[in-house]
């Protein structure tokens, strides 16, 4: 099952005629072409406007490559979603009666995967809605499903109900519900619930990776090629086991590094704050729930927070202000109404992660043994849990390998039974605490030490 994953691709485009596609250029891919119904969908305002949304929201401040958009990492799933479902028709097409309507749906799943995505990346999901949705459930892959209907509709693009409704469950493929599909293994590429491999992460790992010129040594390519349809699932060559485990921690890498790095969640924390102070003025919240509002949300609101005057607006921009004037000090951020100064950070012993629970501010004010009295607002706390995509489950214990293309049996293979140096626990959960004001970190760091010594004894 070899070969390069674009031949079926190129001679697609040749059949087609090439002036039906538009042509463009991506840092990562190289040339991508774009078929006529997905630039329907991608020459529209909504979809645009992903241009805006930068792809690792506030990472770019300390990592000043990191400035690539959602509209670039979309334009790249879609090219590897085509590719690799080309690959799977090219060689296993006639077996899984693969059409050209079921590479478009899967095509366009890629495409429009992350056009509900809100302002600064999952700070907007995670960080801002909780503290104004009171327990509400809201999530960018919902969303995105309500925007692909808002667009279909407001720019009559001739698409039928049925694909439409494909291309939604494709993104929402969560879960292995899907299984029982017909076509099943369709909706494993864009957004894998099975077992975690999917196109998207071949991107945003690889372009993540370069822009923030952390080097990538893993290679999707190789996956992509020899992949193969076995039963309802995808699997992959026995040979290729620890290509398959450097994706996952190449993953976690990033989150440790950059996605969850000291100085990002600090910055982080504080966004959080000035959306929160500037949300009564200028309804931030209350675009969430109708796509003709939401798609006129973008990082651009930071920019209205520093630039409009009304007073109400006063602590929300004083702590943008800060921000764009680099008001940062070693780990330091100070701003006019309280300062974010790293303190320290603990990481919790695997033998303790089982019955762990978020620990909070409050926990800090209550650890407190005597002297300056700190109060839970002088204290901010970020819990951070990486993993390989399934908590302290190993995601390979989920993935199906053939031993050759001659091998019609599929199976799982053990960590020992690859290497003994692989990692046998797959999950970190790291806390950081930060103070609120420079003058209190070491009152902070006292009651800090005695949580640390609760969790290292």
């Amino acid at each position: 099952m070899g070969g390069s994953m674009n031949d079926e691709s190129s001679s697609f485009y040749t059949w087609h005629g090439r002036r039906l596609w538009k042509h463009v250029h991506d840092n990562v891919h190289g040339n991508i072409y774009l078929d006529p119904l997905s630039l329907k969908f991608i020459d529209t305002e909504q979809f645009q406007r992903l241009r805006d949304l930068k792809q690792l929201g506030l990472a770019h401040l300390v990592y000043p490559g990191a400035v690539h958009s959602r509209f670039e990492h979309s334009l790249g799933v879609y090219w590897l979603a085509g590719a690799a479902v080309n690959t799977i028709k090219a060689y296993q097409g006639s077996e899984l009666d693969i059409d050209h309507s079921d590479i478009q749906t899967v095509k366009l799943a890629g495409l429009l995967h992350d056009v509900g995505h809100g302002p600064f990346s999952h700070l907007f999901e995670h960080g801002f809605l909780p503290r104004v949705l009171n327990g509400s459930r809201w999530s960018h892959e919902d969303m995105s499903a309500k925007m692909i209907d808002y667009i279909a509709d407001e720019h009559n693009i001739e698409i039928d109900s049925e694909s439409l409704k494909r291309v939604k469950e494709m993104i929402l493929a969560s879960d292995a519900s899907h299984k029982y599909k017909r076509k099943a293994i369709l909706y494993d590429i864009v957004a894998n619930g099975r077992n975690g491999i999917d196109v998207d992460k071949f991107d945003y790992i690889t372009r993540d990776s370069r822009a923030c010129d952390l080097g990538c040594s893993f290679q999707f390519e190789r996956l992509m090629e020899t992949m193969r349809v076995m039963g309802d699932e995808i699997c992959y060559r026995a040979k290729d086991y620890l290509t398959i485990h450097k994706l996952f921690t190449t993953r976690a890498d990033l989150h440790r590094t950059v996605y969850t790095h000291a100085k990002v969640k600090a910055i982080e924390l504080m966004v959080v704050d000035a959306l929160l102070e500037a949300n009564n003025c200028l309804g931030i919240s209350s675009s969430i729930q109708q796509p003709e509002d939401y798609w006129k949300l973008d990082d651009s609101i930071i920019k209205t927070i520093l630039t409009d005057p009304r007073q109400e607006l006063k602590k929300a921009r004083d702590l943008i202000l800060r921000i764009r004037r680099r008001d940062i000090s070693g780990c330091t951020i100070i701003v006019t109404y309280y300062a974010l100064q790293f303190c320290n950070e603990i990481s919790i012993p695997k033998d303790k992660l089982e019955h762990f629970k978020d620990i909070t501010p409050q926990d800090i004010v209550c650890s407190q043994t005597g002297g300056v009295t700190l109060k839970e607002e002088d204290v901010a706390v970020c819990n951070v849990k990486i993993d390989l995509t399934r908590g302290k489950n190993n995601p390979l214990e989920r993935i199906n390998f053939f031993k050759d293309y001659d091998c019609h049996e599929k199976f799982s293979i053990r960590d020992e039974c690859i290497s003994q140096m692989l990692p046998t626990f797959n999950r970190d959960m790291i806390v950081r605490v930060y103070s609120k004001k420079p003058e209190l970190v070491e009152a902070v760091l006292m009651p800090l030490r005695i949580i640390s010594y609760i969790f290292l004894v």
